[in-house]
């Protein structure tokens, strides 16, 4: 089978040179906007190269809303962003359709497209939204298009969310359940910079001169780029390490460590396996490599399962965090031994 931009072993070999080359130059540029955060920067680029969704979060004016957008200059994409409030209704995020009159003078129906229809869209804060409006747009993004009056209005592609969360107040907030949190490919945290970094963004803002960034790929090269990282391939070891990982978060799971049983109430399904192998084949693309390896599975492990491992009340008490449990499930899950 054939398709552009991976067509033959040659050409095949041309894109992922392409896609090995986009990542420095596209990091580059962001560096000019995007102070520090090297580790929030690659993963977003991480999930992108696999067309994945990303929730990020973290401590406000972290630069979660200057990342996205300096994102969808550097990529040449549409780019709308919308604040979630309360109030929002799905057909404020879809669009709806309208009743007009015609030259002629009849009533017609014209369906008038809603923020959703751009490359990337930003959905900030979207737990200050309730589940009915939550849930119009994570139906979105699972079948990429809007239906409406029986009619299906297909999404630009590439298409992405990159949606953030209210982490420091809980009032006037509604969680994404668990389920839908589970549609975000990565849960990215962009922290407090280092106080030289710092220092540099508030030169750089307050100053007279706005940073210009120049288009390193558009949105063609990210669709080949997707199937580029789509045909890497996963070793059986690999594959195998990636379901055991996966499957000793579950505490009920026979043989689960006793550590998971104490301070994890659910672990992660199936599609955070499948997450972990589409994002390693990715962090193996972005070094010109056709086949994943441990290293990569490790550097993908915690943004993946983030959102996607729920801890007990005794871990809250212990002060024990999600990374710590993957970190010591590392430990504990025997690696494939090196071919």
């Amino acid at each position: 089978m054939t398709t552009e931009g991976t067509v033959n072993g040659e050409a095949d070999a041309a894109t992922f040179e392409r896609l090995r080359q986009a990542r420095p130059r596209v990091r580059a540029e962001l560096g000019k906007i995007v102070v520090g955060q090297e580790e929030p920067v690659s993963q977003l680029l991480t999930a992108m190269f696999a067309g994945g969704h990303c929730l990020i979060h973290g401590p406000l004016a972290t630069g979660k809303t200057v990342l996205v957008d300096a994102v969808a200059r550097v990529m040449d994409l549409s780019f709308k962003r919308i604040q979630f409030t309360p109030d929002l209704m799905p057909s404020d995020i879809s669009g709806a359709e309208v009743l007009e009159e015609d030259q002629s003078g009849h009533r017609v129906t014209r369906f008038v497209k809603g923020p959703v229809f751009c490359n990337i869209l930003m959905a900030d804060e979207i737990n200050r939204t309730p589940p009915k409006t939550q849930a119009a747009l994570l139906e979105v993004m699972q079948e990429k298009q809007v239906t409406l009056g029986g009619r299906s209005h297909p999404l630009p592609a590439p298409f992405y969310v990159l949606a953030t969360q209210v982490s420091m107040e809980q009032e006037g907030t509604y969680p994404l359940p668990e389920a839908q949190q589970d549609r975000f490919m990565l849960s990215i945290l962009m922290d407090y910079l280092p106080e030289k970094d710092e220092g540099a963004i508030v030169r750089q803002s307050t100053g007279l001169e706005r940073p210009a960034v120049e288009r390193v790929i558009g949105a063609r090269d990210l669709l080949d780029f997707q199937r580029a990282v789509r045909s890497v391939q996963l070793p059986p070891a690999v594959g195998k390490y990636i379901v055991d990982l996966v499957d000793s978060t579950r505490p009920t799971v026979k043989g689960a460590p006793d550590f998971v049983k104490e301070y994890v109430i659910w672990g992660a399904g199936l599609r955070a396996s499948q997450n972990i192998a589409l994002a390693a084949k990715s962090a193996a693309a972005q070094e010109g490599r056709r086949s994943v390896a441990l290293a990569d599975v490790k550097k993908v492990l915690i943004p993946v399962l983030r959102h996607r491992v729920v801890l007990s009340f005794r871990a809250e008490v212990d002060k024990l965090t999600v990374e710590d449990v993957v970190r010591q499930l590392i430990e504990r899950v025997p690696a494939p031994q090196a071919a």
